[in-house]
């Protein structure tokens, strides 16, 4: 059906990203796919994941409990979680070949935050199951990862209510 799965590339500093991402999620989903998502940095609350659970068709892998932000990391706490980071893709890789859809979200800044191994993701994306099409999002992507993507999406913020301190909006920002 597929054939060969693409990579896709939703990034920058727009919001946007992970809004993309779901939506094509669920775009594969209502044509019958099989999808299965995992979202690094997010604990198991993200309002899109209450909904993409509630599909027959899309599979949502547990993430950690409760994540604080990197920036607030010791370095004994970022490097359990890159160790629980690269574990993750390492079963993801093992468990991704009867799905034809993946989303990694926020994939692309965990490489950029040094919680997830560049060398495992790259490896992955050039070996990947053949019609497996893949989705990762972030804020910034790397050459090596860039040159991978078949489809490559910037998300360029012109404006956000946070610049002007105005906080996040559970529903709308997350």
């Amino acid at each position: 059906m597929l054939g060969t799965g693409r990579i896709h590339l939703y990034y920058g500093d727009g919001k946007g990203k992970t809004t993309a991402a779901v939506g094509q999620v669920i775009r594969a989903a209502g044509a019958g796919l099989q999808v299965l998502v995992f979202q690094f940095l997010k604990d198991n609350t993200s309002s899109e994941r209450k909904v993409l659970e509630q599909m027959n068709t899309v599979t949502c892998l547990p993430g950690r409990e409760q994540i604080k932000f990197v920036s607030h990391m010791n370095s004994r706490e970022k490097t359990e979680l890159r160790h629980y980071n690269n574990k993750a893709l390492d079963e993801i890789v093992k468990f991704c070949s009867p799905f034809d859809l993946l989303f990694l979200d926020e994939a692309l800044c965990a490489v950029q935050l040094g919680v997830l191994s560049e060398e495992k993701l790259v490896s992955f994306l050039e070996h990947k199951p053949r019609g497996l099409e893949v989705i990762l999002t972030g804020h910034t992507v790397s050459d090596r990862i860039l040159k991978t993507a078949d489809y490559a999406t910037l998300m360029t913020k012109i404006r956000h209510p946070y610049d002007k301190g105005i906080s996040a909006r559970e529903g709308i920002e997350y």
